[in-house]
């Protein structure tokens, strides 16, 4: 008898993993092939679950509107918050009620609706020359204090990263200071607007600016390129509103998709994703900092210290996202 049931055990695992092996998910990602790759091998490796991605800069939730039902979309993953919004908006996603991607994402990195979780944090940081400038101690509203006139780069206001920097500007002061301190902001500037979060690290070893507005894992990717590692080491990372709300956090994250034809394997690979492994690699692989309060950021990432981080929940700047991007094209930041 024992050894019946024990037969059937194991004729129902076996029966698991050969469903778990013939199936292959297939994830949208914004998200860089080099960033994710390797993560998504070892869940593979772990489940028997294959994963194909399909990488783009722009245009997935436009791709998913127009594939409907029949979209092969099992999962999406976002280099940043806007896009969440932008899929939970068209509502081209679907919740997920998972005790473990609430245990292990906090309540502010989430949606209230459950339809999208946050995966790492990175900081809007402000960096600043070390030879002309030093280290600051220094908060987002300095960027429109006249001594800075002339000496501060940044890429577009339109990018999503200076939206959401805009829009937690306006959750904590209000549309009409904000759009004074836009104002402010831009007449500083070096130069118009224009290139990536590297590109303004390089602007100041070049002396054209002091001051650049990045995202914090940015210095540790330039650090792993041998040509970008002067701009590196041209600059203090500096977190910003330490004596007050604490630096601005913006996340990459991911969704369910509404029609995903493996939602359950889906689910397993989000609850993958905020666990132990998974975030360990994301803080080692792509220099930011976890979601997952246990999790140590990389050696690298903490040689840059301690910092008190905004707690104005993410899914609030959605509320102002809207007020951001008219408040840019008010004080027309990027002409």
């Amino acid at each position: 008898m024992k050894l019946k049931k024990g037969l059937a055990a194991l004729g129902l695992a076996c029966v698991a993993s050969m469903a778990n092996a013939a199936e292959t998910l297939t994830v949208y990602s914004y998200r860089q092939a080099f960033l994710i790759e390797p993560i998504l091998a070892d869940f593979t490796k772990e489940t028997g679950i294959k994963v194909n991605v399909v990488f783009s800069k722009n245009g997935i939730a436009e791709r998913m509107a127009r594939e409907g039902r029949l979209s092969p979309a099992d999962l999406v993953l976002t280099s940043d918050f806007s896009r969440l919004m932008e899929l939970a908006d068209k509502e081209l996603v679907a919740p997920v009620n998972s005790e473990v991607l609430v245990a292990n994402i906090p309540t502010a990195l989430r949606s209230p609706e459950n339809n999208w979780y946050a995966l790492t944090k990175r900081v809007r940081n402000i960096y600043s020359s070390k030879e002309r400038l030093g280290p600051l101690d220094i908060d987002y509203e300095d960027l429109a204090d006249p001594q800075y006139k002339g000496k501060i780069c940044t890429r577009s206001g339109k990018h999503p990263y200076n939206i959401s920097l805009v829009a937690s500007m306006i959750a904590h002061h209000g549309e009409a200071d904000a759009k004074v301190w836009l104002e402010g902001f831009k007449a500083n500037l070096a130069r118009k607007p224009q290139g990536n979060d590297r590109g303004q690290v390089k602007a100041v070893k070049e002396g054209l600016c002091d001051i650049a507005i990045g995202n914090s894992y940015y210095l540790g990717k330039m650090l792993q390129d041998p040509k970008q590692v002067p701009w590196a080491e041209a600059v203090n990372i500096n977190f910003p509103n330490q004596d007050n709300r604490g630096s601005h956090i913006n996340v990459s994250g991911m969704a369910l998709a509404k029609f995903a034809p493996h939602r359950e394997s889906a689910i397993k690979l989000m609850e993958y994703l905020s666990g132990d492994a998974a975030q360990k690699s994301y803080a080692e692989i792509n220099m930011e900092y976890p979601v997952k309060v246990d999790v140590a950021p990389s050696k690298l990432v903490a040689s840059w210290g301690n910092f008190k981080a905004d707690e104005l929940p993410v899914f609030k700047l959605a509320q102002y996202h809207q007020a951001a991007v008219k408040l840019l094209d008010e004080v027309q930041f990027d002409l």
